[in-house]
């Protein structure tokens, strides 16, 4: 039976709609911890020589959020807005870690926003009096909502960030339009993903990974990724290349799994090594000047639909 995409985004494939529907791709075991991303391995030099363990893994994928997230300036405080947040795990880090003020997780399936407010089912509540996580109390929020429709009204959010999901965006220059519309003057955005390194790669890609070929992931060309945030408004469009610091530690933790070792994410690899893709961080400034923004003045309230 084919299964009908999620309210969330009318337009979603039905092989995105599976994968993060009944699938739960946070559930396998190359994503373990459930952020569901490649990782960061900056640390992989100091590591290398003993078998990676899971906790590495999952280390691996905190320190992707880690690396995207100390991109903006000044976050304390802040209203961030993540786009494609899955489980919400990466917003809590954001919490604890950042200190922001509100962070706001935006995601186009509803089984994952579910899972979320599951998961953090304490945090959205209410926790404990003097409890630990008491301090984050009316400071988090998830909703139902497609990339390139986002549901907030303009300038709502200092901050938005995106962790591996925009390879899954179906219309980029959309999402730009909107990440421009939802993000106060001065905001930030910073987003991290694989991208095709040219326009020929992007017609190879298919060939060599299944995720390309099935529609999972769009091989969507770097150059035009950032030229969708320039024509959207944003200024200051920078892009950084990590695959260095992504692929080859990703890599050598499935070859060191017996079961994982198969697997055809480990194609990622040849796809980077032989110029096919890249692993990036894009940043990006919407025009005007940031107003100072006093810790703890943003509400729940802020993640409402326009």
């Amino acid at each position: 039976m084919t299964q009908q995409p999620p309210p969330g985004d009318p337009d979603l494939p039905e092989r995105v709609a599976t994968i993060y529907g009944e699938d739960d791709l946070s559930t396998v075991p190359a994503f373990a911890g459930g952020f569901i991303n490649f990782g960061y391995w900056a640390r992989l030099p100091d590591i290398a020589g003993r078998p990676l363990s899971e906790a590495d893994r999952i280390r691996s994928e905190q320190d992707l959020y880690r690396r995207v997230l100390g991109t903006f300036d000044r976050p304390r405080g802040s209203t961030a807005l993540e786009v494609g947040c899955g489980r919400g795990l990466g917003c809590v880090l954001a919490l604890e870690e950042f200190g922001l003020g509100m962070v706001i997780g935006l995601d186009a399936h509803p089984d994952q926003i579910a899972r979320a407010r599951t998961l953090h089912e304490a945090l959205l509540t209410g926790p404990e009096p003097g409890s630990a996580a008491a301090k984050y109390r009316g400071r988090l929020d998830f909703l139902l909502g497609a990339a390139q429709r986002i549901p907030l009204p303009d300038a709502a959010v200092d901050c938005l960030y995106s962790v591996e999901a925009a390879q899954h965006f179906r219309d980029l220059p959309a999402f730009a339009r909107e990440a421009a519309r939802v993000l106060r003057p001065g905001g930030r955005l910073a987003l991290t993903t694989f991208f095709a390194r040219n326009q020929d790669a992007a017609r190879a890609l298919p060939e060599l990974l299944p995720a390309y070929a099935d529609g999972l992931d769009v091989p969507h060309v770097i150059d035009d990724a950032a030229a969708a945030l320039a024509a959207a408004g944003l200024r200051d469009v920078r892009v950084q290349s990590i695959g260095d610091a992504v692929w080859e530690g990703y890599d050598l933790y499935m070859a060191q799994r017996p079961e994982l070792r198969d697997e055809w994410p480990r194609r990622y690899l040849t796809a980077y090594e032989t110029g096919l893709l890249d692993y990036y961080v894009i940043t990006a400034t919407a025009p005007g000047a940031a107003a100072d923004v006093p810790a703890g003045t943003a509400t729940a309230g802020a993640a409402r639909a326009r």
